[in-house]
């Protein structure tokens, strides 16, 4: 059962009340029994033929505003006494590969490597009672909306546990680029960055910072074979004698010492070297090099190559930084053009010539939108949470979308088995922008990805003897219509 906050709280007790949500479901994962596959009758599902061996998420954690970016509107250039009414996009559309397809201007190499994949402009999120970004990344990455009464997987670990590892020494499920300390809501982003109910081995090997990767998976100095089996052998008696074992399922237990002896072994692989950045040439370096996010693009194409399943790559979420524009959006989000445009279009070429592209499947999405006016889409009764509340603009911060909206957004998807060129689903053209063509849920965008890396929305877990599912009840519908 889910539970609700009330949206009339103010927004710190409704995010305090949504903490104590996750902290209770989260001690619970510790404490709760295996996890099962549904028993005969109930998990007789059909999977469906993978036409993906790997998935890169690139999160554009804050908001990205769509008509900011691929989906433009109507340009209305800054000029002092403009009616905000009158701003739909603060940038001009630019023509891209394919024909009568544009985005935004400062996007433009995306632009010319839009005939390899398929864009959706039609995706919505619900409201959620009350719009948080945690509330909002947590239901995006998987698929449930918080808190709930279980710890719920993120879809990398879902991939993780149903998929397993592409080769059994590369952690099955990798995130670069989000630091969980120090960056404001650390509680909310470590609530869903795990592997939930499933167990420690199934959770993410982070990686905040792509450059310092390699260090990462490298034994510190002294560290020998003989000295980890010993410590091995220490922590697993230290488990047996501590007083609060009987709070802890042997199921998880065993999960944590199976993740560190996983770790253990990439630190002696040749794989590890996957992680190290700097092995690239200085040219394909510098190509990437906008920022951490870039230099992540790099990771994950690394990491792919040699057997990572799935890699989120983000531009990390810090409270009004990065895409969440609540002031001064115009000049944000042209700054976030100049960190993700190069990189992401040099991903997928670079996918493209190693013969990759087609066998992995890489999304650009972000947890809603944005409009210069509404909050939430028409009919919310969500706080107006802009830091710039005019009619008018009367200076430059005032210039840009910087609203939450979630009645149309846009998700760009590459290779994977979707079509090239292909553009789904569509916003009005005029203010409220909201999908008035085939509108597409987190829950069955979440069935289309899985569907996709060959598993069923429909596989389900027995979690505390109550079936768990990949999409929501297991009710996601793939959109077929998206697979050439």
């Amino acid at each position: 059962m889910t539970l609700f906050i009330d949206p009339t709280l103010p927004e710190p007790i409704a995010r305090r009340t949504l903490l104590k949500g996750l902290a209770a479901a989260s001690a619970a994962a510790w404490a709760s029994g295996p996890v099962r596959s549904l028993r005969a009758g109930e998990s007789d599902v059909e999977q469906p033929e993978p036409k993906a061996d790997a998935c890169i998420l690139l999160w554009m954690a804050g908001g990205m505003a769509a008509p900011e970016t691929f989906d433009p509107k109507r340009y209305a250039p800054y000029s002092e006494g403009l009616a905000m009414k009158d701003v739909l996009s603060t940038f001009p559309a630019i023509p891209t590969s394919v024909d009568g397809v544009e985005i935004c201007g400062g996007l433009d190499r995306i632009a010319g490597v839009m005939d390899r994949g398929t864009l959706i402009r039609s995706a919505v999120q619900p409201d959620l009672g009350s719009i948080l970004h945690s509330r909002h990344q947590y239901h995006w990455h998987t698929g449930y909306v918080p808190p709930h009464t279980v710890a719920c997987p993120h879809i990398g670990a879902w991939m993780a546990k149903t998929l397993g590892p592409r080769r059994e020494v590369m952690p099955p499920f990798i995130n670069i680029g989000q630091r969980l300390e120090g960056v404001g809501e650390k509680e909310e982003l470590k609530a869903f960055t795990t592997a939930g109910f499933f167990g420690s081995e199934y959770g993410p090997l982070n990686l905040p910072y792509p450059e310092q990767a390699a260090r990462s998976v490298r034994p510190p100095a002294g560290m020998t074979g003989d000295r980890y089996a010993r410590r091995q052998r220490l922590f697993r008696d230290l488990v047996d004698r501590s007083p609060q074992r009987d709070r802890i399922s042997e199921d998880k237990r065993d999960s944590l010492l199976r993740s560190m002896e996983n770790a253990h072994r990439l630190m002696s692989s040749k794989e590890r070297e996957a992680f190290d950045i700097e092995r690239e040439p200085a040219d394909v370096r510098a190509e990437y090099d906008t920022g951490r996010f870039g230099r992540g693009c790099l990771l994950a194409r690394r990491l792919v190559e040699n057997g990572a399943r799935f890699v989120e790559v983000t531009t990390e979420y810090v409270p009004f930084l990065h895409w969440d524009t609540h002031d001064a959006g115009h000049e944000t989000v042209a700054r976030m053009h100049g960190e993700i445009d190069r990189p992401i279009a040099r991903l997928i070429l670079d996918l493209e010539e190693r013969g990759l592209l087609d066998r992995t499947l890489v999304i650009v999405a972000s947890e809603f939108s944005r409009d210069a006016l509404m909050e939430g889409q028409p009919g919310s009764d969500a706080r107006d949470q802009s830091r710039a509340k005019v009619d008018r603009i009367t200076e430059e911060r005032h210039y840009g979308l910087h609203r939450h909206f979630t009645g149309g957004s846009s998700v760009l998807m590459f290779g994977g088995g979707m079509k090239r060129g292909f553009v789904y689903g569509r916003t009005a053209d005029e203010r409220p922008l909201v999908a008035v063509e085939n509108p597409v849920s987190v829950t069955d965008l979440h069935a289309t990805i899985m569907t996709a890396m060959g598993v069923s929305p429909k596989t389900g877990y027995e979690v505390e003897g109550r079936p768990f599912y990949v999409t929501e009840d297991g009710a996601g519908r793939s959109v077929d219509a998206l697979f050439a």
